[in-house]
């Protein structure tokens, strides 16, 4: 029986990493793997799921998700989800649920103001599991908070959605988020 898996974390915490190693082992067994991310995630190139760490592949967009058969597949993969739309959920729901291949997604749960995301809320309500990707803050404590920094400092109004990587956000634990602290 196949199931809906959220794994999230707070940035640098190596999600798309783990959706390459995922992906590389269902590959290595001779299955056949649709990988999939948003459309408005061009960070690492149209069609390339990227991580930090180095590793790449080439990945289609949820938005096209219909253009498949499903079925085809032994597994869906779905990073960045936390940009997915509702009825995007939906229909990785109905996949795992009708169509019975599991679905794998990727993503953050909360931005930068501490608020969930649309894809994210409805994952984690839909789920069949949920698992978290730790990262730890520069303090040494588990990092669940997203930072965005702007000109050094930590910012916390501004539009949701903002791409960046390293350069604009800093995982942090909770106290030294509330606190606006990126260092000793």
């Amino acid at each position: 029986m196949a199931k809906l898996y959220f794994r999230y974390g707070a940035m640098g915490s190596s999600k798309s990493a783990n959706a390459i190693m995922v992906r590389y082992n269902y590959i290595e067994r001779g299955q056949k793997v649709l990988m999939l991310k948003p459309r408005l995630d061009n960070r690492d190139g149209e069609t390339i799921i990227g991580s930090r760490c180095g590793l790449n592949c080439e990945a289609n967009f949820i938005e096209d998700i219909d253009q498949f058969n499903v079925r085809d597949y032994d597994c869906v993969i779905v990073d960045e989800a936390q940009f997915l739309t509702r009825p995007q959920v939906e229909k990785l729901v109905h996949v795992v649920d009708v169509d019975n291949v599991p679905v794998i997604c990727y993503g953050l749960r909360a931005d930068f103001q501490g608020n969930l995301f649309e894809g994210s809320q409805c994952l984690l309500a839909w789920a069949d599991t949920i698992e978290e990707v730790k990262t730890i803050c520069w303090c040494g404590r588990k990092a669940t908070c997203n930072a965005r920094v702007v000109d050094g400092k930590v910012v916390k109004e501004g539009e949701q959605i903002v791409l960046g990587g390293n350069e604009s956000y800093v995982s942090l634990c909770r106290k030294h988020w509330a606190e606006g602290t990126l260092k000793p």
